[in-house]
């Protein structure tokens, strides 16, 4: 399916469609990481960039040097990917989750309004988590939501597990000897995969039994590259949904989302 540049776009989600191998061809304009470094700086300087964004009904605060769900539809797709973006009975408890990733905090204050709980929201920026907890605030989610500063897992107790754990990852595979210059940077790119490498790693090991380790990838990334590491790792990638959109803010390119499980494999 194909769709818009902005808002939330209507995913096929929470369905095998196959192995990989349909998977959109290697587009070298789409993947290149100074296309990807070149919109995280005009992200951040626009002089439209708003103080407070609607998205998926609702009304969201938007700090600087924070992801700007305005600017790129990654964030509505993956709400649809979740199932959040329909109305749901948020007195009806949906299991724990944890958001790796959360910027704005857009997925995990959805996620507690949506019934799931407890909710951890974890970033790398501490401007995220600020902002995540300042939408938590705002949508009177606070007793569900807690806000939590490192780089993947590394702010969470040892014990810690949780029935969802998900990332909406940067995708665009840089460098490995890349060296970022801000925090923002690291929403769009991520040097030599390690990041992406550690996530495989680590997320199954933070589930609860039976709860799902997640990841929201897409065509700008290496997804051929992504498996190879997988494999590495003894993980096996589960393509749950998938969905085409047209992001036309910084060019006209047509990407494919996707929404994966990472299974522990042997």
């Amino acid at each position: 399916m194909t769709l818009g540049t902005t808002g939330s776009a209507q995913c096929d989600a929470a369905e095998p469609i196959g192995t990989g191998e349909e998977l959109m061809p290697y587009t070298p304009q789409v993947q290149d990481y100074r296309r990807s470094l070149e919109r995280s700086r005009q992200s951040l300087g626009r002089a439209d960039r708003p103080a407070v964004f609607p998205l998926a009904g609702r009304q969201w605060d938007l700090l600087d040097e924070v992801f700007a769900p305005v600017y790129s539809p990654s964030t509505g797709v993956a709400l649809d990917f979740l199932g959040l973006t329909e109305p749901g009975d948020g007195r009806v408890h949906r299991g724990s989750f944890l958001e790796i990733g959360c910027g704005t905090g857009v997925i995990a204050v959805t996620a507690a309004l949506a019934g799931h709980g407890p909710v951890v929201a974890s970033d790398i920026n501490p401007r995220a988590v600020r902002n995540a907890a300042v939408n938590a605030r705002r949508h009177a989610v606070t007793d569900r939501v807690r806000t939590v500063q490192g780089d993947l897992f590394a702010g969470l107790g040892d014990d810690e597990r949780f029935d969802t754990v998900f990332w909406s990852s940067n995708y665009v595979l840089g460098p490995d000897h890349y060296q970022y210059e801000s925090h923002h940077e690291r929403a769009y790119v991520d040097a030599g995969y390690r990041s992406h490498r550690r996530y495989l790693e680590q997320a199954p090991h933070r589930t609860t039994a039976g709860g799902q380790a997640l990841l929201h990838f897409s065509s700008r990334g290496d997804y051929p590259y992504l498996t190879r590491i997988a494999a590495e790792a003894g993980r096996e990638l589960r393509l749950l949904g998938s969905c085409q959109v047209r992001e036309g803010e910084y060019g006209d390119d047509l990407v494919e989302h996707l929404l994966l499980q990472i299974l522990t494999t042997g």
